[in-house]
């Protein structure tokens, strides 16, 4: 097959708008509006090739401005998907930029008219192109692959078109653009089919890897408190556990609600999902920076920090006090429905959490022991609490 323009443009055509099918296809099945806005840019694109078959026929503004300027509003898209990617509100000069390349068209006609248009609509590909790529670089955190892969494709992509802006300015650069003749033209068209092969492979990998991490957020998530679940709490416990040290010492409080069954007897099965879920938000409040919080199940909570000292006690206090107020003017009850936690201090990273649970579960059935509504603290002997 020659590698002509026409055979390019052709190509060109049919990847673009397979690009986009395949993207609105993933649209459809995960509903992220990235990538809705991305296939829509390469359905753009696919229209704007169509289109410039016809500068054959001597249509150049058809031909040829008509479909850049379309290049100008599918890498908008492109843009404007990496933005709702990353929740990246974009500022009002970007959604301006496609009205400016149509006021470009009003400009009178003359022999620098080509050149100028050539220039400015490459510089404008290249602005948005190198915006959505900085768009995506890593915020605290590491980029996944795709998003990684998007970034480098996107920089590269605007590069280019950044250097085929500044060759239009360079001595005796002028193009002859209605013709398929013309280096120019002819490795843009090499680079674009490139660009978007590489830039919907690595969107699709962006969105699936998105995907991938909303699915494991879910699987460690309690679906009613939204606290992690006691899969979530065993698979992050053990990297807390080993920074406990004498200096650092950890708590473990176990939580569980007093006279639970009354509410759902009486109140029925909703009532004690609504007590749930309200404790779960008082312990989300209360929750130290770092620290964790999860449902073991059934009306059994979770609280695993560092540094706790003297504050365990407070915060087990003020997490009783709370719940058992919010729960008065919730739901009449024989019995007052209140908390029973169990807690221990631990400075040793050497032992697993299911250790510190034991130690913490006997606590608990002290407090219970004790008329419930208590806290019952106990310390591990082995490195300095008393």
């Amino acid at each position: 097959m020659l590698l002509d323009p026409f055979t390019l443009l052709v190509l060109t055509t049919a990847m673009a708008a397979a690009s986009a099918l395949y993207l609105a296809t993933e649209w459809s099945s995960v509903r992220e509006r990235s990538l809705l806005l991305w296939s829509a840019g390469f359905a753009i694109i696919a229209a704007g090739s169509v289109l410039a078959l016809l500068r054959s026929s001597g249509h150049v503004l058809i031909g040829i401005w008509f479909p850049n300027g379309t290049l100008i509003a599918a890498h908008w898209l492109f843009l404007a998907g990496v933005a709702r990617f990353t929740r990246f509100r974009l500022s009002g000069i970007w959604w301006l930029l496609v009205v400016g390349w149509l006021a470009l068209l009003l400009l009178p006609d003359g022999p620098w008219w080509s050149k100028a248009m050539l220039g400015i609509q490459s510089l404008l590909i290249a602005l948005i192109t190198l915006r959505a790529a900085l768009l995506l670089r890593p915020h605290g955190g590491v980029l996944n692959l795709g998003a990684a892969q998007l970034r480098v494709v996107l920089l590269a992509h605007g590069l280019f078109y950044l250097a085929k802006a500044a060759s239009t300015v360079a001595l005796d650069a002028w193009i002859d653009l209605p013709s398929f003749s013309g280096a120019v033209i002819l490795v843009s068209l090499v680079e674009g089919a490139m660009a978007i092969m590489l830039l919907a492979m690595s969107m699709t990998g962006t969105e699936r890897h998105r995907r991938e991490e909303r699915i494991a957020q879910i699987a460690a998530r309690d679906p009613l408190t939204d606290l992690d679940n006691r899969r979530a709490l065993y698979l992050r416990a053990p990297a807390l556990l080993e920074r406990a040290s004498p200096a650092t010492p950890g708590a473990l409080l176990l939580i569980d609600i007093d006279h639970f069954k009354q509410v759902n007897d009486l109140h029925g099965h909703d009532a004690g999902d609504r007590l749930l879920m309200t404790l779960s938000q008082l312990i989300r409040n209360a929750l130290p920076h770092g620290a964790l919080a999860a449902r073991l199940g059934g009306d059994e909570f979770v609280i695993l920090l560092l540094g706790a000292g003297d504050a365990v006690q407070a915060l087990g206090q003020g997490l009783r006090e709370a719940f058992a107020e919010q729960a008065r003017g919730m739901f009449a009850t024989p019995e007052p429905v209140s908390l029973s936690i169990g807690a221990t201090l631990f400075d040793r990273p050497d032992l697993e959490l299911s250790h510190w649970l034991k130690q913490a579960d006997n606590a608990l059935y002290a407090s219970k022991r004790k008329g419930r509504n208590w806290m019952e603290l106990v310390r591990s002997h082995p490195s300095g609490f008393a």
